[in-house]
């Protein structure tokens, strides 16, 4: 049975992020000595966000200079595989973007995506925000280049545990930039129709309808 993805948004808002503290202004040169983790409004957050991709893919380039087990080395990058995954599925996106998703699949078998989403209004740390679109991005690609590598040497073991680095982060990838993109879409349509409420409601609900076909 194909299942037929639907896109949800619930309006119960995620607990504001804390907001950073702003450089001291009276010295400008503390600030650029400032680290990301001090910068990020929720550092924790951010270090295992970025600890679990760095170890998986560390540990695939270098695990067998340390040991000769390959089933080892294996079972420890799929451990940190899935760690990541369920941490940034749940953990990561909702404290650093203030998105979160997951899939779960109706009585009649149909599969329906759901997205969750913060006030778009509310202030997002910038530091944690570009971290985490960058890294969300830029670690399949790196993951797709190992791909390319166990191909052209014929190493159909290592390309397996790629395929499955590639599926768990493209799943992420996926899941996230249709979140965002579902998140600005109901804000465009909703700011816009509360500010031409006034000039009329079918106004409103057309420029409404525009804006989130614009943003979505």
């Amino acid at each position: 049975m194909t299942d037929r993805s639907n896109i949800l948004t619930v309006d119960q808002d995620l607990p504001p992020p804390v907001t950073a503290r702003s450089p001291n202004t009276q010295n400008p040169s503390q600030a650029t000595k400032q680290s990301i983790f001090q910068l990020s409004s929720h550092p924790i957050a951010l270090f295992f966000f970025l600890a679990f991709r760095s170890a998986a893919l560390t540990i695939y380039l270098l695990g067998l200079l340390f040991t000769s087990n390959f089933i080892f080395v294996f079972v420890i990058i799929v451990l940190l595989l899935a760690f990541d995954f369920w941490t940034v599925k749940n953990v990561s996106g909702r404290l650093l973007v203030g998105l979160r998703w997951w899939n779960e699949t109706e009585s009649n078998g149909e599969s329906v995506w759901v997205f969750e989403s913060a006030d778009p209004q509310k202030r997002i740390n910038p530091t944690d925000s570009r971290l985490f679109w960058i890294v969300l991005y830029i670690v399949p690609v790196i993951w797709l280049v190992f791909a390319l590598v166990a191909m052209i040497k014929f190493e159909f073991i290592w390309l397996t545990l790629v395929v499955i680095a590639l599926t768990l982060n493209m799943a992420n990838v996926v899941a996230f930039t249709r979140c965002d993109r579902d998140t600005k879409q109901k804000w465009a349509t909703g700011f816009a129709a509360s500010v031409f409420s006034r000039s009329g409601g079918l106004t409103g609900k057309v420029f409404g309808g525009l804006a989130g076909r614009l943003f979505g």
